[in-house]
């Protein structure tokens, strides 16, 4: 490789690249944005760019961004946009039980359940189950909501993968994939009712791209819930900790299903509030993962 080829591909792996959705006072409808060093948005609609699901698409996605990002395209602050879900007409799924912490909380749910969770833990195939719909997802600072006939309502804070039309995975996000425990616990076919409801599903604020999977375990995942300005619970885990390979979940949740606009996967929590805990109207949700960035959400009865 010449020098000077092999020197822009250092540089192009050194940035960390991440894509998002804005809106801003002169553009009321969202915009796909490139940011570098979450100080400011690369506007793409300069460049042609109206939507994140072709872009995804493009096989030389890292090298596109980093021409664009050293070109004459808008440059934003932060502080002058809103962040979106980054996520259009995507569907979300879910991945449960790939920690062992996860197994353990859920067993603790109840005696009714416990078995299913400690064999699908070990099996081959893993728990896989809808979401939410890619325009119901909550963004940054949008609220997320807690069912009002549910007595123990926690989030789940997760590393997400975000998949291409043609099943790719090309990137990462945060999600909070809030749960009613006590309704799942009550009942295992209750799940769809405990995991998908409104408001149920935060993502972002970022998706990175650019990063393989070896890099993406080496990140470590934190939540925070406040009440009242104070913390009331904090806890941390690390990617490492999921069970499965990115490959193994992607090539199950692709299998005998089609996705014409791409998915996105949440791999499961290793992070479990105490059983006394349960959130609340008001608390704030705080969730970081290294390489990604920090989505928070309020928290509302629905």
């Amino acid at each position: 490789m010449a020098p000077g080829v092999e020197s822009r591909l250092k540089t192009v792996l050194a940035i960390a690249m991440k894509l998002g959705r804005f809106f801003s006072a002169s553009h009321p409808f969202p915009r796909v944005g490139l940011t570098l060093d979450d100080t400011e948005v690369l506007d793409l609609s300069g460049v042609g760019v109206q939507s994140l699901s072709p872009l995804l698409d493009d096989p030389n996605l890292v090298a596109q961004l980093q021409r664009w990002s050293s070109g004459h395209i808008r440059r934003l602050p932060i502080s002058e946009v809103c962040l979106a879900a980054p996520i259009e007409q995507q569907e979300v799924w879910a991945a449960g039980v790939t920690y062992l912490r996860s197994k353990a909380a859920r067993m603790e749910e109840s005696d009714f359940s416990a078995t299913a969770y400690d064999r699908v833990y070990d099996a081959a195939r893993p728990e896989i189950f809808f979401k939410s719909q890619g325009p119901k997802a909550m963004g940054p600072g949008a609220p997320v909501g807690i069912r009002s006939d549910a007595r123990w309502s926690v989030p789940e804070p997760e590393l997400v993968l975000v998949f291409n039309r043609q099943g790719r995975r090309v990137g990462f996000t945060i999600g909070n994939d809030m749960s009613s425990r006590d309704i799942e616990g009550e009942n295992l076919l209750y799940l769809p009712q405990a995991k998908t409801y409104r408001a149920s599903c935060a993502l972002g604020p970022w998706i990175r791209v650019g990063v393989e999977e070896a890099e993406a375990r080496s990140w470590g995942i934190r939540l925070e819930i406040q009440r009242a300005g104070a913390t009331v619970f904090q806890g941390s885990t690390q990617v490492s900790q999921i069970k499965r390979s990115f490959d193994e979940l992607g090539g199950w949740l692709h299998r005998c299903q089609d996705f014409p606009n791409g998915s996105m996967l949440l791999t499961g929590t290793g992070i479990v509030p105490p059983n006394e805990f349960t959130l609340s109207a008001g608390d704030r949700v705080i969730i970081e993962i290294d390489g990604i960035g920090r989505l928070e959400n309020p928290v509302a009865v629905v």
